[in-house]
């Protein structure tokens, strides 16, 4: 445990900041005058996609000012910290019924699009009347599932391995205030 605590902080200096915590927080900003403007007329049940959506969902959560509930569900390609597949697994799902109600799912990441995907199809066939979603990060590449887009996106980061702010390297570092991607030693 000594040489993988070693190993991390050594990742974490070496890691390349591509947005502080000022540029995250405007971010979150920006966000959430959106969704107040689409959504502050309803009262939306928020899903929040564990354990990636957490951090930003708390953060994006204050700054709404309307009525809503606040739920979560988890879903994930991710099994044992290790890299994704296209199988979603599904570890618990909403408890709030969604039946004719505004749906807005937060989660953290849009990389590839099968977990979104996947989570916006349950809402759909759980009887939502609108369903909305909002990532955090955007990462920018080809191998999106095709169709696949978040309605609210705060950053559009490159094609890199990034960590912070609910994302996490190996399960670690989901705290980091600010989105940091690999350093070169460590791409």
């Amino acid at each position: 445990m000594k040489d993988q605590a070693l190993d991390l902080h050594r990742l974490r200096q070496e890691a390349v900041m591509l947005f502080g915590p000022d540029e995250v927080h405007r971010a979150l900003d920006r966000l959430a005058v959106g969704i107040e403007e689409e959504l502050g007329g309803s009262v939306p049940v928020i899903l929040c996609v564990l354990t990636g959506g957490i951090i930003p969902a708390g953060h994006l959560l204050t700054r709404l000012s309307f009525p809503l509930e606040i739920d979560y569900l988890h879903a994930s390609r991710y099994r044992g910290n290790t890299t994704g597949s296209d199988e979603v697994s599904w570890l618990c799902k909403s408890q709030i019924p969604l039946q004719e109600r505004t749906v807005l799912v937060i989660d953290d990441i849009l990389d590839e699009g099968h977990t979104l995907s996947a989570v916006m199809d349950y809402c759909r066939q759980q009887g939502a009347a609108r369903t909305y979603s909002c990532v955090l990060i955007e990462k920018q590449h080809d191998r999106r599932k095709p169709g696949v887009s978040a309605d609210y996106v705060g950053l559009q980061v490159e094609d890199k391995y990034v960590f912070g702010f609910g994302m996490d390297y190996k399960g670690y570092m989901r705290n980091l205030n600010g989105i940091y991607a690999l350093g070169p030693r460590h791409e």
